[in-house]
């Protein structure tokens, strides 16, 4: 395939990703099914107008949240005393400490969101990323441009990249607990596994938006400007979602409803957060969940952030530069993201009765499989294909219990709390794997064992242990559901009218 894309007009070479793309997402938005629930037209369609614009400033979020990784390579070809000014364990420390910092936010931002519901979050979490990825393309731009405090900056690049980048991720928390805030009263149980689907595609994008446009932009337009244009992009959609927004369907002028989560029936005063987060903590299946996606942390992050600097600076020995996967890094992933959320979503609701566990279990051992199967062929041609396959498996993961089961097992009086401790989980699981790999993997400062692809052995070997817990863990939940407080009809309608609900 490699040589077959090579062959092509330099004009398809750049057409062709997108295309691919608009295939898988109009490919799987028509096999989509639809949930039976008797929504109205009126409802269907403000509920669109709520997630769509949601989901566009997540997926922006993460734009300037990876464009720190788009710029490592750029930052990597400027030298210092002789030293690349950005190295593999310099990446990592930065990577670290604003990962850390994003897993450790949940204390204060799930209760806080909880409070103040999911639309103050998002703005507070989109405002604040944009300040701070406007400061890093200024640090940026100065250095680039010369100034009068390039020098210093460059010195200090890895502690104020540290600094800023963590402030940022701070920020960045409120992204997911903040849109499960918000769409937990929008979706009743049953319809949360293919909304997640959906969902995914928009989350997906953002790692298209991400890599392929973040290194179409650097290279257009200059390195400050990957930071620079996920700035302005969150200007916009914060705007957005200020006017059009709502919290609750009763703030859109439509019924609340009974979700059947596990708020059902929950009519009493709100808990405070200590008491919230100790309810939690003693729920075994929100443990075991967080658990789980500490492993998908760690699993997705070793593929998401490494496969490209091992291609790039073994690129001498195995040449992945040039190969399709590594050109279209961006959009293969977000194809993966999009196929595994919605593999995972039909397989939920059609399959395993709106069930999360069973599919967690399933993906984890295609990871443990594809983990297993990288430590022998990572220096191979099959390397690129073979992560984007893992990838569809552990974004799968992610995306079911992240996005949808920390809404069933939260209720929407708790969302915030629940998916806190579980998103705070996958981001202690990322930062765990960036110590891991800052040690393992080889310093490129020293180019000739960077570029020896058996230097990287380390990569594939750590993914096997984090892999096999992911999967035990997962069969740990197999049979868990929610439980509404008290009994409730099975099916409740906000709407009358309409047979079919979609989204």
């Amino acid at each position: 395939m490699n040589a077959l894309y090579q062959s092509l007009p330099p004009w398809l070479q750049e057409f062709l990703p997108i295309l691919i793309l608009l295939v898988v997402i109009a490919l799987v938005i028509l096999r989509l099914p639809k949930v039976e629930l008797g929504h109205t037209k009126a409802f269907r369609r403000r509920r669109v107008m709520n997630w769509l614009p949601l989901g566009l400033t997540y997926a922006f979020l993460y734009m300037g949240r990876y464009n720190v990784k788009v710029s490592q390579h750029a930052f990597g070809d400027m030298e210092l005393l002789g030293a690349p000014l950005m190295t593999n364990q310099d990446f990592a420390t930065i990577f670290f400490w604003g990962t850390l910092v994003y897993g450790c936010s949940f204390v204060i931002n799930g209760p806080l969101t909880d409070r103040i519901g999911g639309k103050k979050a998002i703005l507070i979490g989109a405002g604040g990323s944009l300040v701070m990825n406007a400061a890093m393309g200024f640090i940026t731009h100065s250095i680039v441009a010369d100034g009068p405090a390039a020098s210093g900056y460059a010195a200090d690049l890895t502690v104020i990249f540290s600094v800023l980048y963590a402030l940022n991720m701070y920020f960045q928390s409120f992204g997911a607990v903040a849109i499960v805030k918000v769409n937990a009263p929008w979706f009743h149980v049953r319809e949360r596994g293919v909304f997640g689907a959906i969902f995914g595609v928009l989350i997906s994008l953002g790692i298209y938006f991400a890599f392929d446009w973040g290194y179409k932009i650097m290279g257009a337009f200059g390195l400050e400007h990957v930071f620079f244009a996920p700035a302005a992009l969150l200007t916009v959609f914060w705007v957005i979602v200020a006017f059009v927004v709502k919290d609750t369907p009763g703030e859109a002028g439509h019924d609340d409803f009974d979700t059947a989560d596990a708020s059902s029936g929950d009519d009493g005063p709100r808990l405070g957060a200590v008491a919230v987060f100790k309810l939690m903590l003693r729920n075994p299946i929100i443990l075991t969940i967080a658990f789980i996606e500490f492993c998908s942390g760690f699993l997705r992050q070793a593929i998401m952030q490494w496969f490209r600097t091992f291609a790039k600076q073994t690129d001498g020995a195995l040449g992945l530069e040039g190969t399709f996967v590594y050109a279209n890094w961006g959009m293969l992933l977000c194809c993966a993201g999009i196929l595994g959320g919605v593999i995972a979503g039909i397989i939920s609701d059609r399959i395993f009765d709106s069930r999360r566990g069973p599919v967690a279990a399933i993906l984890y051992g295609a990871m443990l499989l594809g983990a297993v199967v990288l430590i022998f062929a990572y220096a191979s041609p099959i390397v690129g294909w073979l992560v984007i396959f893992m990838s569809m498996a552990v974004i799968g993961v992610h995306g079911m219990l992240s996005g949808t089961a920390s809404m069933d097992f939260g209720g929407k009086k708790n969302v915030g709390v629940a998916v806190g401790i579980i998103d705070g989980f996958v981001y202690m699981g990322t930062a765990v794997m960036a110590v891991t790999y800052g040690i393992l993997l080889p310093d490129d400062t020293q180019a000739e064992l960077a570029a020896d692809p058996a230097n990287w052995i380390s990569w594939p070997i750590a993914m096997v242990p984090v892999a096999l817990i992911g999967l035990v863990l997962a069969t740990r939940v197999w049979n868990a559901k929610p439980q509404p407080k008290k009994p409730k009809p099975a099916v409740v309608t906000p709407g009358e009218g309409d047979e079919q609900a979609t989204f």
